[in-house]
């Protein structure tokens, strides 16, 4: 006797409580359950804004159309896009993005306002290291340096860099060869 009365009391107590889906439609959650697995007990509103926006019907077809490895992603999609709905009725998800795109091209612009400005402040701190541009003595072809691509056009190179110490020989000063 001690034997079935703990049987029957394990049985009582792995007792489940039936999906949010199940409970909101008011019917029997039975063990294959398509909403069960994707709409716990413990996330009713999930399905209540996924039911008045799509409805059970239309999402039970869904899902029995997709693979299994499809259908969490599948009612994650539905979900956000029904909460997106509920709040707002005439943009839904739509909206959402619309206002981070917003929002991302206004940061773009501040960045580059801000790149904009350290690039103005650092040509401007050059300029006044260098002596007055009257003093400078001009660079002569011969003396130029190469075009360094990330030299600012604006600023002037008053010496060759360490770099470029002395001239080719192979150069020709008079632009044709001595062949």
């Amino acid at each position: 006797m001690q034997r079935k009365h703990k049987y029957q009391m394990a049985s009582s107590s792995s007792y489940n409580s039936p999906c949010a889906a199940c409970k909101f439609l008011r019917r029997k959650c039975v063990p294959g359950c398509i909403f069960a697995p994707y709409f716990p007990p413990e996330e009713p509103q999930k399905f209540v804004n996924v039911h008045k926006i799509f409805g059970a019907s239309n999402v039970t077809k869904l899902l029995n159309e997709l693979p299994a490895h499809q259908r969490e992603d599948a009612v994650n999609s539905l979900a956000y896009e029904a909460e997106a709905r509920v709040k707002d009725p005439v943009y839904g998800c739509v909206g959402a993005i619309s206002f981070l795109q917003r929002q991302v091209q206004r940061l773009q612009k501040e960045l580059h306002a801000a790149n904009a400005d350290l690039i103005r402040y650092a040509c401007n701190d050059i300029p006044t290291a260098l002596p007055a541009p009257s003093a400078m003595t001009p660079i002569t072809p011969r003396q130029r340096p190469p075009v360094n691509i990330y030299q600012n056009p604006g600023v002037p190179f008053p010496y060759p860099p360490s770099w470029y110490d002395k001239p080719s020989e192979d150069l020709d000063e008079g632009g044709g060869s001595n062949i």
